[in-house]
């Protein structure tokens, strides 16, 4: 009996130290990939686009200073449709990566909708933070390279974001409040039933944005989301990508172990979702390529890992709409894609009758 027992004891250690061992495994292999990954998620793909000509600079005042989004008019002229696009990690001083990687906003204009692309914010996730970003006080690291423009920008050639660091970064505010009423008060958009989407970090805030603010947005789209980031790992990993990919302290955003992390969380917040009845359109790649990936073996590389862990994420969220019986999602896992623009823009074409359909 006693030799039973012991048997058990020793296979229950095993267990144990082999469920460590996975854990810190995960936790080594998101911190390396994440990294990578973030910049891939700020506009490294084979797509290309470019300054648009079709759209407007639109500056709105806000507590982190002016800010400028980018306004892309409905075809038809209508002001009741309105949709905003949401940027990575990476994302840039000059111009929003849906206009500066894809050519989405034009076919979304053709479909009647206004589009609108706030710029800049990166690592940002779109979240009203706690605090400057710094590290022992010194604020520290640059934006990707970019054409200069706006109040948080210096130099000619490239740009550094000074925006959250010099003060507090307050997107969700700005977004919901400052943006929502310059935009109505203004343009004469629409304040309500519009629709937003994100890619990777974007797409985590957009599904935040319409948990909390089910009056703005009846309409959500994630596309390679982190959409479980309490789960072991992730916030580790999370805190070396900011780190690349603007010299971003995790902290300021949210102290460890505080409230907002599950505030942040969709996995978390997914009942809320289910409450509101958004619409959602919820999307990840298999990490497999496509065939316009092949020009972009880089990319490929750094994109691969990335779109598996953001998959992860993303099928932990349905299991979790699923088990509160929600019906409001709609779900698209593409055989090919990896985390990259080609992707995310093949994804906004799937989205469009949807959004169409759900907004204004």
């Amino acid at each position: 009996m006693r030799g039973v027992i012991g048997r058990r004891a020793q296979d229950g250690r095993l267990k144990a130290r082999s469920a460590g061992w996975l854990k810190r495994t995960m936790l080594l292999s998101m911190a390396i990939v994440l990294p990578l990954g973030a910049s891939v998620a700020g506009g490294v793909g084979t797509a290309s686009a470019a300054f648009n000509p079709d759209a407007f600079d639109f500056w709105v005042d806000s507590s982190m200073g002016p800010i400028k989004s980018r306004i892309f008019r409905a075809a038809d002229g209508n002001t009741g449709r309105v949709v905003y696009a949401l940027d990575g990690m990476r994302a840039r001083g000059d111009l929003n990566g849906w206009e500066n990687d894809t050519e989405v906003a034009r076919e979304l204009t053709k479909w009647n909708i206004n589009v609108v692309m706030p710029v800049g914010g990166p690592s940002s996730f779109y979240a009203d933070w706690n605090a400057p970003s710094n590290f022992f006080g010194i604020p520290t690291g640059s934006g990707p390279s970019g054409s200069s423009s706006g109040s948080a920008l210096t130099g000619s050639s490239g740009w550094q974001e000074t925006l959250g660091k010099t003060n507090t970064y307050k997107w969700e505010t700005f977004l919901t409040q400052n943006l929502r009423n310059a935009l109505r008060d203004r343009l004469g958009f629409s304040s309500v039933r519009n629709g937003v989407f994100g890619l990777s970090m974007g797409g985590s805030a957009a599904l935040t944005l319409a948990a909390y603010h089910p009056d703005q947005f009846t309409f959500a789209g994630s596309y390679s989301g982190y959409l479980n980031i309490s789960a072991p790992g992730m916030r580790e990993a999370l805190r070396v990508a900011m780190i690349s990919a603007g010299g971003y302290n995790i902290d300021a955003m949210a102290p460890p172990w505080g409230p907002q992390w599950l505030r942040m969380d969709p996995f978390v917040f997914a009942p809320q979702l289910k409450a509101n009845n958004t619409r959602l359109w919820v999307a990840a790649g298999s990490g497999i390529p496509a065939g316009g990936d092949a020009t972009d073996p880089l990319g490929i590389v750094q994109g691969t890992p990335l779109e598996v862990l953001a998959m992860a994420n993303t099928r932990a969220f349905q299991i979790r709409m699923a088990s509160l019986g929600a019906n409001n999602v709609t779900y698209s896992f593409p055989p090919v894609g990896i985390h990259n623009w080609n992707n995310w823009a093949s994804e906004v074409y799937r989205m469009i009758p949807d959004l169409s359909a759900n907004i204004g």
